[in-house]
């Protein structure tokens, strides 16, 4: 059995670019089922937030205004309250070492644009993971998260490795819009990221070393499995 720590944004708002306020959060399907696939396969899953708070799910990622169909998304309600204790009392991710977990796992939603994207302790822990080689996994908007991993000198820990996010089709199909305050996929290019985006809204999973990154919610299940098929082979 494997330690993985699953950091979830804590953020329940996104300032937009036109300076009004987009309520936000996770994304249930992302943590939904990527919980169940890492907790199925027998591994230990330890959430936490930004200073420990309770996080917030998008309500659209449990309704049709996320283009999510009632049957899955009380699927994802009712796994949601199945781990609604580790929801209510997560870690403080400013007590988290990297070196007692095997992977890191991070769903994502618009919420991490907010705060894990510009976390001090987050990015101390995946420059820690990446480091010694402990599996770094990111999701969707997820990958947003690995911007905080940015040093004093402007080195970022991820650049030149190869990985996938929501895509900017994406952002602009179904996503903020011309209203996202940034496009993910571009910033991670302008720090060197070599981003591999597949067609949209397909399940799409890059494994690069020990960074495994998903595009979309769609890819939640499949990336939780490559991170399990990482773990397995170590």
């Amino acid at each position: 059995m494997s330690k993985i720590l699953m950091v979830i944004s804590g953020a329940d708002s996104l300032k937009l670019s036109d300076g009004t306020v987009h309520p936000t959060g996770y994304w249930a399907e992302e943590v939904a089922a990527s919980h169940e696939v890492l907790r199925a396969a027998g591994h230990d899953v330890t959430i936490a937030t930004p200073g420990g708070v309770r996080p917030t799910v998008d309500p659209i990622s449990l309704d049709e205004r996320g283009g999510v169909e009632d049957a899955d998304a009380e699927r994802f309600r009712a796994y949601l309250e199945t781990i609604d204790a580790d929801l209510a009392a997560p870690a403080d991710l400013a007590d988290v070492s990297a070196g007692d977990y095997d992977a890191v796992y991070i769903p994502g939603g618009h919420a991490p644009m907010a705060d894990l994207a510009v976390s001090a302790d987050l990015g101390r822990l995946l420059h820690h993971a990446a480091g010694r080689g402990t599996v770094v996994a990111a999701l969707c908007h997820g990958p947003s998260a690995l911007l905080s991993a940015v040093g004093q000198d402007g080195a970022f820990a991820f650049a030149g490795r190869r990985l996938t996010v929501f895509s900017n089709e994406e952002e602009q199909q179904g996503g903020l819009g011309d209203k996202t305050p940034y496009l993910v996929e571009s910033r991670l290019r302008d720090l060197g990221a070599v981003v591999d985006p597949g067609p949209a809204w397909g399940s799409k999973v890059v494994v690069d070393g020990n960074l495994i990154t998903g595009q979309n919610p769609q890819s939640s299940a499949d990336t939780a499995r490559r991170v399990v098929e990482a773990l397995g082979s170590r």
